[in-house]
């Protein structure tokens, strides 16, 4: 069992910067891949981010390719989502999920836990 929690979500203008952190807990942090996802009202939930176990790969939805970097400090046990040139379609509550599965996950039925959500919304 692994529970997740993020922070770090808020109001930020149109161009600013973000760093979302996603905080687990139990001993096995460093045998899960983890991504980021969002769901804006009225969407279905988003791939956003992936990064692999020990961090050594990373993939990123077209949307935010070149303006958000995953990362992830295993003897922290913490994934972050550093978010940069932030834009209005951004905003979404913003989730963190840990995956099990070998093979890279963008869909939301490849990770196994979710956590509970973070608000970031970006004004205009």
């Amino acid at each position: 069992q692994v529970q997740l929690v993020e922070s770090g979500g808020g109001l930020v203008q149109a161009g600013g910067s973000l760093r979302l952190s996603c905080a687990a807990s139990g001993r096995t942090f460093g045998s899960y891949a983890m991504g980021w996802f969002r769901q804006a009202p009225g969407q279905e939930r988003e791939f956003v981010a992936y990064i692999s176990r020990r961090g050594s790969s990373t993939y990123y939805g077209d949307s935010v390719t070149g303006r958000f970097i995953i990362s992830r400090d295993n003897a922290r046990a913490t994934v972050f989502l550093q978010m940069n040139t932030l834009k209005p379609e951004d905003t979404a509550v913003y989730y963190c999920a840990a995956s099990s599965r070998l093979a890279l996950p963008i869909h939301t039925n490849g990770y196994d836990y979710w956590g509970q959500g973070t608000q970031v919304t970006v004004s205009s």
